[in-house]
Parts: C-alpha cells; sequence; structure tokens
C-alpha cells in the first residue's frame, strides 16, 4: 500500500541582513527558522518547507518563480515570530529609530499571506505573524506596550526570554473557545513589545490579556483560512500544565490543511 504523502507546510523565513562578521557572512543576507518551531509542526507528522523571499534585487528573477508557485506546492503556511513589524507597513513613522523593524519581511510576508487566502491554504500567524495579518488586513499596531498602553503588564522580559508568560481570556463562541472548550482562562508565553491596536478589516478578536486587554489571539472571518496568536505555542511543551497545552491548536491547524490538500 502507497504511503500517503505527508503534509507540507510552508514557514516563513527570518531574515538577517546584516550578519555579525564573526558569522563569516560579510556583505550577505541569511533566511532561517527557528529550530522550535518547525519541530512543533513536524511532531505530528509534516513536513515542514522554508520559503524563501523573492526580492527583487535577487538573482532569481520573478518570471523565473513566483510565489504563487511556492503557494502550489504546500498545503498550509506558518509565520512565525521574529522583528518588528515596519511603522510605514501600517501607515506611520517609527517612533524610536530601533523600532524601524524589516519592511522587507514585511512586503514578502503579506504577499505569501494573500497567495494562501487566494489559493486557499490555511495560515497560522506566531506573534510577529499575528501582528502581520492584522497589518496585512488593513489594521494598525501600537509600537511599543510599554509606552502606548495603559496599565499594561509586562510583556516581554528580555532577560527571561520564553520564561515570561501571562493570563489570556478566551472570547466565548471563538474558534478558540471550540478547541479549547474547558477553558475559560490560560496562561501563554509572551515575547513581545508589539501587539494589535486597530483591529484589520473582516478580523475578529479570540482572546485578550484580562489585565490590560491587549488582543492575544485574532481570526479572519472572510473567504480564507487565517488565525494569528500573540504567543509562542512551539514554546509551550506536551505536558506543561502551567501553559495553554499547544495540541489542539496544532491539530486543528493540520486538520484544516488535510482538509483543504490539493
Amino acid at each position: 500500500m502507497t504511503r500517503p504523502r505527508p503534509l507540507r507546510v510552508g514557514l516563513s523565513a527570518r531574515l538577517m541582513h546584516n550578519p555579525p562578521a564573526e558569522l563569516g557572512f560579510r556583505g550577505k543576507s541569511l533566511q532561517y527558522l527557528e529550530q522550535t518551531v518547525a519541530d512543533w509542526i513536524m511532531s505530528q507528522g509534516a513536513l515542514v518547507f522554508m520559503v524563501p523571499t523573492l526580492e527583487s534585487s535577487a538573482e532569481v528573477r520573478r518570471a523565473a518563480v513566483h510565489v504563487s508557485d511556492y503557494v502550489r506546492e504546500i498545503d498550509a503556511l506558518v509565520l512565525q515570530g521574529g522583528a518588528d513589524l515596519s511603522p510605514s507597513s501600517y501607515g506611520e513613522a517609527p517612533l524610536r529609530p530601533e523600532w524601524a523593524g524589516d519592511r522587507v519581511r514585511d512586503l514578502y510576508e503579506i504577499e505569501l499571506l494573500w497567495e494562501c487566502v487566494i489559493q486557499g491554504r490555511p495560515v497560522l500567524g506566531v506573534c510577529r505573524g499575528a501582528q502581520l495579518i492584522n497589518v496585512a488586513f488593513g489594521g494598525t499596531l501600537y509600537q511599543d506596550i510599554a509606552t502606548q498602553v495603559a496599565d499594561a503588564i509586562l510583556h516581554v522580559d528580555r532577560a527571561v526570554y520564553d520564561l515570561l508568560a501571562h493570563e489570556i481570556s478566551i472570547e466565548p463562541g471563538s474558534e478558540l473557545a471550540r478547541l479549547y472548550p474547558t477553558t475559560v482562562g490560560a496562561r501563554v508565553t509572551s515575547i513581545h513589545h508589539q501587539c494589535v491596536n486597530r483591529l484589520g478589516n473582516g478580523l475578529v478578536v479570540e482572546a485578550r490579556s484580562p489585565t490590560d486587554g491587549v488582543i492575544e489571539a485574532i481570526r479572519y472571518t472572510g473567504a480564507g483560512d487565517v488565525m494569528g496568536v500573540q504567543w509562542h505555542p512551539e514554546f509551550h511543551p506536551p505536558g506543561e500544565s502551567h501553559l495553554l497545552d499547544s495540541g489542539p491548536l496544532l491539530y486543528d491547524f493540520l486538520r484544516r490543511a488535510e482538509g483543504r490538500r490539493h
């Protein structure tokens, strides 16, 4: 009997435009993935393929390879975390130089996201990925939670990185509530200083931080299968009792990918 083809999940690339000299890539740009998110997806038997950018200045001609060609070969897409979005992507100027973000990556991921919507591929955004979804649908971000959100709790602590966690409140009647029917509140990892401000067109809130109201999960209600979570489910180990179980979120995402398999 022929074994069914494993699901193929595309993973958007992180970009490093100016690698440290000690890495030995002088004058080059790097595209890479964070191993934990790849391991999380592969834990259920899916294959992970990092989708590289296709910049206009690159040696690969757009006429030869197009984003639609990549999307045609995958069954779903995960937008992984990483650098800030550029405020210019949602019509603002950076309030501080260090918040200028990565406009190149924004443009690449927005094009990739919309191509997935067009071709009917499920999309899951993680941390930056959730913010990217909001901006792609016309929303905006708070450039810095600590200085722009009143009475904000701590959402990022570089000293402890993925050990920082806080409570979320799941919206009744939401898709998250369906995935976690016995869970009203839960703890999730928190590694972000930016977050959703004005909600994008066609998006609904799936979860919030109950203390300061920061939006922690969103979903698209239009003709597409798009969801974003502000936390890092790949940093929630199986059986970790004090963090929200990442299993239901992943199982459902892969189930939907299976249902739309081409």
